[in-house]
C-alpha cells in the first residue's frame, strides 16, 4: 500500500471519526479523576500495573494459574485454550513488567509492591517450566507458544539482571530447552517471523547456538516489509491496526540490538530500526484525543493499552523527538489509563482481565483471543522502568499534541519522513 492510500486512510479516520466524540461529557468525567503531579501518576501506573499483573504471577509462583485463571474466550475462537492461555498470560505480563522489576529495591510502597512480584515471577518462571508442576507451561505443542515464549525472551532482554541471572541453573537450562522445542514449528507469513527470529535472539544472548535461517529470515523478511514513514507492513500487505506497536517495532529495535551486541548487523541497522519505531511514536502520541480515547480499529483492540507499547519503549529509551516532552508522554497515557480503567469495568470479580476493549465486550475478541491474550495491556507501562527521579515523572503536567491542537495551542506541524 502506497504512501497516498495511508495517509487517505488516516484522514478519514482522525479526522472524521475519532474527534466527533462526546466530548464535553467525556471531559467533566476525566477532570474528576485527573491527577496533577508526575508523583501522584506513578503512583496510579504503579498501582494499576500491579492489580493487572498480580492474579497472573501470583498464582504461577503458588502452583495455581491453572487452577484459577478463568478462561474467557469468544464462540468462534479457533485454538485450543487450554494449551496456549496460560503460556499466553505469562509471557506478555513477564514483558510488560520487567523493566518496572529491573529497578532496584527501596522501602516505598511501590518498592515492596515491586520486589514482591519479582520474587514471586522467579519463582513462577521455575515453576512454568518444571515437567512435575501443575503450572508447567506448554512449549512444546500448539504454534501459538511461539509468540508467547517471544514475549517472555523479551522479557529476559529486557531485564536480564533482575530476571534471568538470579535463576538457579536447572530452571536456565530447563528455559533454554524449552525455546528450542519451538523450532517444530512453523507461524504465519506476517510478524510471526519476528517471534521466532527473538526467541533464536534470546538464545544467542545466553550462549546457546541460534538458528541462523531463522535470525536471517526475520530480519531479511521484515525489512522488506518497511512501507515508510515509520510504518510496517504485517506480512506482504498493510493493516491498518496497532500491530507496530503491539509487536513490530518494540520487538524489532529488541532483536536489532541483540544482533548488534554480536556483531550479527551493523549499528547502523540497529539505529536505523530505532530511528523508525521514534517516528511511529509520534503517530501515537497523537492518536490520543485531549479527553484520552484513541481510535478502537484494527485486529486486537482487546489489547487495551498495548497500543501504546512503542511510544513507551521510546519514553524508556530516553529518545523521544524533541518536541514531544516526556510529561507530555506521561499525560497522555496517563489520560488514557483513567478513562479506560477507571471508566470502564475491565476487571472480573477475582481481578483477571475480561475480553472487551472499554468493559466487557466479548464480541469484539478475535479468533486467537482468550483470557492469556488479554495481558498484552501490561506492554503500555513501559515507563514505569524510569526511575521515579528521571524527569518523565518529575517534570510538571503538559499538554499534548492533540490536546494542544485542539485548545488553540500552539503545536509542531507534522509531514513524513524519507528513513
Amino acid at each position: 500500500m502506497n504512501k497516498q492510500i495511508i495517509a487517505f486512510l488516516f484522514s478519514f479516520l482522525f479526522l472524521g471519526g475519532i474527534f466527533n466524540y462526546n466530548a464535553n461529557a467525556q471531559k467533566s468525567k476525566v477532570s474528576k479523576t485527573a491527577v496533577i503531579t508526575g508523583q501522584q501518576d506513578r503512583e496510579y501506573w504503579s498501582n494499576l500495573l500491579y492489580k493487572m499483573a498480580s492474579p497472573v504471577i501470583l498464582n504461577l509462583a503458588n502452583s495455581t494459574l491453572k487452577k484459577n485463571m478463568p478462561i474467557e474466550k469468544n464462540s468462534d475462537y479457533g485454538l485450543n485454550a487450554e494449551k496456549v492461555t496460560y503460556l499466553e498470560a505469562v509471557g506478555r505480563t513477564m514483558a510488560g513488567v520487567a523493566p518496572w522489576l529491573a529497578l532496584p529495591d527501596d522501602n516505598t510502597k511501590e518498592g515492596k509492591m515491586r520486589k514482591e512480584l519479582r520474587t514471586a515471577l522467579l519463582k513462577g518462571i521455575a515453576n512454568g517450566v518444571d515437567p512435575s508442576n501443575p503450572d508447567y507451561l506448554n512449549f512444546r505443542t500448539e504454534n501459538q507458544p511461539i509468540v508467547d515464549a517471544a514475549y517472555m525472551a523479551q522479557a529476559f532482554l529486557r531485564a536480564p539482571k533482575a530476571l534471568w541471572e538470579p535463576l538457579d541453573s536447572v530452571t536456565k537450562k530447563r528455559v533454554a530447552e524449552e525455546f528450542k522445542a519451538l523450532r517444530t514449528r512453523t507461524g504465519a507469513y506476517n510478524n510471526w517471523l519476528l517471534f521466532a527470529g527473538i526467541n533464536e535472539a534470546f538464545l544467542m544472548s545466553i550462549g546457546e547456538q541460534a538458528d541462523p535461517v531463522r535470525l536471517q529470515y526475520a530480519q531479511k523478511k521484515i525489512t522488506e516489509w518497511y512501507v515508510g514513514d515509520g510504518w510496517y507492513s504485517d506480512g506482504p500487505s498493510f493493516s491498518l491496526d496497532y500491530y507496530n506497536s503491539y509487536v513490530i517495532h518494540p520487538m524489532l529495535v529488541d532483536f536489532y540490538k541483540v544482533l548488534a551486541t554480536k556483531d550479527k548487523v551493523k549499528e547502523e541497522d540497529y539505529a536505523l530500526a530505532l530511528k523508525r519505531m521514534i517516528r511511529y511514536s509520534e503517530f501515537t502520541e497523537r492518536f490520543i484525543s485531549p479527553e484520552g480515547t484513541y481510535p478502537a480499529f484494527g485486529r486486537s483492540s482487546t489489547y487495551r493499552t498495548a497500543a501504546f507499547q512503542a511510544l513507551g519503549q521510546v519514553a524508556l529509551m530516553e529518545k523521544l523527538p524533541e518536541y514531544i516532552k516526556p510529561a507530555q508522554v506521561r499525560c497522555a497515557i496517563s489520560a488514557v489509563m483513567h478513562r479506560m480503567y477507571d471508566q470502564c469495568n475491565n476487571f472480573d470479580s477475582n481481578g483477571w482481565l475480561v475480553l472487551g476493549f472499554c468493559g466487557s465486550q466479548p464480541l469484539i475478541a478475535d479468533v486467537y483471543t482468550s483470557t492469556g491474550s488479554l495481558y498484552m495491556a501490561t506492554l503500555g507501562f513501559l515507563p514505569l522502568g524510569l526511575p521515579a527521579d528521571n524527569q518523565f515523572w518529575t517534570d510538571p503536567a503538559s499538554d499534548w499534541t492533540s490536546k494542544k491542537a485542539w485548545s488553540s495551542q500552539p503545536f509542531k506541524k507534522d509531514y513524513h519522513v524519507e528513513y
